[in-house]
């Protein structure tokens, strides 16, 4: 049965659940992992998925750190600001007090595994990693970061090459990553398409990901989860957690 969420209330009522070194906290867990992000966190770590992740900050800033095309880089996510991480990016996210983020992730198909690696400073060379089948990373990230700080890499910085695989499940991506972009000013940009009854594909179609923006007369359909950005009659959209983002592995298992 569908029902209205309302977010601010939700993230107030777990807020002691978002606890370090992780901060997270899963909404939903169906085709769609939806998941709300708090801080400070203490991570150094990098994940690693053959899906694709949006990120939304509702609250604060944030920093994810990723390592694109054999550079590490620093991704600054501002309040208001939505972005589209590709798949097969080690990405590592910084966030900081008093922030809140909201985080989706398409369901893993059973063949699927994540990957968590820590790199040797700021080289490409991995000190260590763990390769895992994810069903709630809220808790299975944390046993696997104890893991590294109880183990001899961790005490030396010295990789053990017997515990390394000699090529990752998948293919690390190649293309190049999208800069965050405001959620308002995108709706202020594409008002009148919006109110002209058309529905847009946030991110375009060069990623498997689909973030529609439903125009006024779909919004009562599409219920779960929305965000007033500006007015209360302006500028509502809406997550449905089935059908605005479309993930073509999770339609598919």
């Amino acid at each position: 049965m569908k029902r209205r969420v309302r977010v601010k209330t939700w993230v107030e009522e777990n807020r002691a659940s978002f606890q370090p070194p992780v901060c997270n906290k899963l909404m939903h867990q169906e085709q769609l992992k939806i998941m709300f992000v708090g801080g400070p966190n203490t991570r150094k770590d990098y994940h690693i998925e053959e899906g694709e992740e949006v990120f939304y900050q509702l609250e604060g800033d944030m920093v994810l750190r990723v390592l694109e095309r054999g550079k590490h880089r620093d991704v600054v996510i501002r309040q208001g600001e939505i972005f589209l991480l590709p798949a097969g990016v080690p990405h590592s996210p910084q966030r900081f007090a008093n922030t809140m983020g909201l985080v989706i992730e398409r369901r893993r198909l059973e063949t699927e595994l994540d990957g968590l690696r820590y790199y040797v400073g700021d080289t490409v060379d991995v000190l260590f990693e763990k390769w895992f089948y994810c069903k709630d990373l809220g808790t299975q990230l944390a046993p696997i970061i104890q893991e590294f700080f109880r183990s001899e890499q961790y005490r030396t910085g010295k990789p053990n090459p017997d515990q390394l695989l000699k090529e990752p499940p998948f293919p690390l991506s190649t293309r190049s990553i999208m800069e965050p972009m405001s959620l308002k000013a995108w709706l202020d940009g594409h008002h009148r398409e919006l109110q002209a009854g058309t529905s847009i594909n946030l991110f375009g179609d060069t990623y498997e990901t689909q973030v529609m923006l439903p125009s006024p007369s779909l919004r009562e359909q599409w219920l779960c989860c929305d965000w007033r950005l500006h007015a209360p009659n302006q500028a509502l959209f809406a997550f449905n957690f089935l059908s605005i983002c479309s993930f073509p592995a999770a339609r598919n298992s």
